[in-house]
């Protein structure tokens, strides 16, 4: 494989495997834009709708589906909440689609080719003789136990044609995003994980995962391949007529509770997830009786009322003798009879559940909503909220809170909830909408090159092939290791892989070139560690051989073994600095099969075949030798390096990782000469320039980075002046000498 085309495979945007269909062939009364994003799932085979409630999502995926049966002469099953199928099925009519239960018979004479099931059905239906299939309400899947959401990925792994849709996910919400790349076979959610988002150590409970500064803009582009996210036609360049939205009120009802043998003077106004649904019981003849003020005192309004609790159901229904419950003990039937004719306008009251009607459902026939038992849950909030606000609703939608005066906490974590989520949700559709088709910059470049240094803003693989063969006396250089950090997102950054074999692959490129350019006879180190598995994202502890990995690659490549050495790193700091569990001594008390050792640093030295023809000679001390020629080098100060810091922008997620100076000093001792050119594939500060110079040799050093090639430069100017002062006080003393 070119190394252009290894690149081109980094580049992680989602593959056309679809078809075209013109304007003409699809529905007449599709919108515009509703016919736009049809099109565009259409052509990538596998793909997302991330849009606004009210936009017409079944409508488009009814229309994919019909296309897609076109193509193949294949049912299309389209997989939905049990509250939404009727609903589905009723709007099919409305446009003119048959859609019918499943039915996998195909002399069964409901047979048809768009069906539809819930997902409780999915284990009883055969899904090989779909060619496609619709996900409905698809971030519904994160609600899921870790088996059924398997089942949904697992069962169409293989299916051609797919297509989820739902409202706009939070780009924060990498459970969410990472299920329907998973679904659509474009990447792992694990993969995801890894790549875009990092563990935020300030978050003690609930998601710990949070966006990398430096991987926004390529996450946003990289969702834009596979999905559109829109809130409004006009985020797609067409007219917004006909989708303005209503007004929205929220009013807070609160209720003073009454006192409570509780052992203090005032009821507490902090409510937590722990202690909640006893606070429920605790107000519930409060609140309740609120509710049915509220819904009896405006006889001629229908009202969706939400609860938490099953004995709140019963008790509303006797204070509101006309409401109806739909539960989750119904029959299947019963909910979506009742569902139906609750839109009807049959009956007035609605009484559930959210985690039963409060996804997918199109309840805009009900402008008031009462939330009889609030909790911290924002999504909830918002995707009931939405049931009723949404495209196609003509009346200001009304939104009871029902709280007490212990619940305020509530309140307010719902409303930060929803500051962040709206702001995040805005940056994120604004940034995939400015970048639905995208063309990579230019990347700047730079040579910079001092009296005896030479710096090189790139790819170390492009500007190693660049170099004359047999040019270059030595090479050291740290390279990343494996996949254990992803420094950047860069396509060409050897960090930014998948995992450590996709880092090998990468680095032989590199490996290739080096052997071409150094010397017959000559040498290439590399400074290394052993990388390891992590509990959070492989699901068990083990050391990693990365050092065997790296021998074997260069091995392949041409290169003998040369010599290894090994130094030494203090386990306490490096417990306090990564907070591993196995370095912890606090584990050897919970279960020390856990622990292990901590884990050292590597030199390890390969020699290109052939002879040397310019001995290295540089006059070793014999009890520096001594040194030198331990296996392990036990006496290496860990934080003899550059300072790494301000090197650092506002965007990196990890610091960089300096060799020491003294085992570099040692290595062109052993296997450099002075005024020979060494060098080093991986620059960052500079480090083996820095030694270079200061021990009389010219240096070669490539970065990708450009933050670190800037402080490279004054790394290396700083040493060569620095040189120069001493060199010159050096020969001014020996002529003062001479003169006298």
């Amino acid at each position: 494989m070119e190394y252009t085309e290894f690149l081109k495979g980094k580049e992680r945007y989602h593959l056309q495997t679809g078809f075209d269909v013109e304007d003409s062939q699809l529905h007449p009364k599709l919108k515009d834009f509703q016919k736009f994003c049809v099109k565009r799932a259409l052509k990538y085979g596998k793909f997302a709708l991330f849009e606004n409630c009210g936009l017409g999502k079944s409508f488009q995926q009814l229309e994919w589906a019909k296309q897609v049966y076109n193509k193949t002469q294949k049912p299309v099953l389209i997989l939905a909440p049990l509250t939404v199928v009727g609903q589905t099925i009723r709007e099919g009519e409305k446009w003119g689609y048959v859609v019918t239960k499943a039915s996998y018979n195909i002399n069964h004479p409901n047979f048809a080719a768009i069906q539809i099931a819930n997902y409780e059905q999915l284990e009883n239906i055969d899904c090989s003789i779909y060619s496609g299939v619709v996900v409905d309400e698809s971030s519904i899947m994160k609600n899921y136990s870790g088996a059924t959401r398997n089942l949904i990925i697992d069962t169409f792994q293989k299916t051609h044609y797919k297509l989820a849709c739902t409202a706009t996910p939070s780009p924060n919400d990498e459970l969410e995003i990472g299920n329907h790349a998973e679904f659509l076979n474009v990447m792992t959610s694990h993969d995801m994980r890894s790549i875009y988002f990092t563990t935020d150590k300030e978050i003690i409970k609930g998601n710990k995962y949070r966006l990398k500064k430096y991987a926004e803009k390529e996450f946003y582009l990289w969702i834009s391949s596979w999905a559109i996210m829109i809130e409004k036609p006009s985020d797609l360049g067409f007219s917004d007529e006909g989708y303005e939205l209503p007004g929205l009120e929220y009013h807070e009802k609160q209720i003073v509770t009454s006192e409570r043998d509780n052992g203090m003077l005032f009821n507490t106004i902090i409510v937590s997830a722990t202690n909640f649904n006893q606070e429920l019981r605790f107000t519930k003849l409060e609140r309740l009786e609120q509710v049915a003020q509220i819904v009896n005192e405006n006889k001629y309004e229908s009202y969706i009322i939400w609860i938490k609790q099953n004995e709140e159901g019963q008790t509303l229904r006797e204070l509101i003798p006309e409401a109806i419950e739909v539960s989750g003990s119904d029959s299947p039937d019963f909910k979506e009879r009742t569902i139906l004719d609750f839109t009807d306008n049959k009956f007035r009251v609605l009484i559930t559940k959210v985690k039963i009607m409060g996804m997918g459902i199109n309840l805009q026939s009900c402008n008031n909503q009462i939330f009889a038992s609030l909790d911290f849950s924002f999504e909830s909030l918002y995707q009931s909220i939405r049931r009723s606000y949404r495209f196609g609703q003509n009346k200001t939608v009304n939104i009871y809170l029902i709280t007490t005066d212990t619940m305020q906490n509530v309140i307010n974590s719902i409303k930060e909830k929803e500051e962040k989520f709206i702001n995040m949700q805005d940056e994120m559709r604004l940034a995939i909408l400015k970048n639905y088709e995208v063309e990579r910059s230019e990347r700047k470049t730079d040579h910079f090159k001092g009296d005896n240094f030479e710096l090189i803003l790139g790819d170390c693989v492009e500007e190693v092939a660049k170099l004359p063969d047999n040019s270059i006396d030595y090479s050291f250089s740290s390279p990343p290791f494996g996949a254990l950090y992803v420094f950047s997102n860069d396509p060409k950054d050897m960090s930014n892989v998948s995992n450590n074999d996709h880092f090998l692959e990468h680095y032989k490129f590199l490996i290739k070139e080096l052997f071409r350019v150094i010397k017959p006879g000559r040498l290439v180190s590399i400074h290394m560690m052993q990388s390891t598995t992590l509990l959070g994202r492989d699901g068990y502890y083990s050391i990693v051989d990365f050092r065997g990995d790296l021998i074997r690659l260069y091995q392949d490549c041409g290169f003998h073994f040369h010599a290894e050495n090994m130094i030494r790193k203090d386990p306490k700091t490096a417990a306090i600095r990564t907070k591993n569990r196995q370095l912890m001594h606090g584990t050897t008390k919970s279960d020390s099969s856990i622990v292990r050792p901590g884990l050292a640093d590597f030199i390890l030295t390969f020699k290109k075949p052939g002879v040397n023809e310019v001995p290295i000679k540089n006059n070793i001390p014999f009890d520096l030798w001594c040194k030198i020629a331990e296996p392990v080098w036990i006496d290496v100060n860990e934080v003899d390096t550059l300072d790494y810091r301000a090197a650092r922008s506002s965007d990196d997620e990890r610091h960089i990782t300096p060799t020491q100076l003294t085992p570099i000093k040692w290595c062109y001792l052993m296997w450099c000469n002075k005024g020979e050119t060494v060098l080093s594939p991986f620059s960052g500060i500079a480090s083996e320039g820095y030694v270079a110079v200061k021990e009389d040799r010219k240096y070669i050093g490539i970065e990708l980075k450009e933050s670190y090639h800037e402080l490279a430069k004054k790394n290396l100017l700083e040493v060569e002046l620095s040189k120069g002062q001493m060199e010159l006080f050096e020969v001014t003393e020996y002529d003062e000498v001479e003169s006298n």
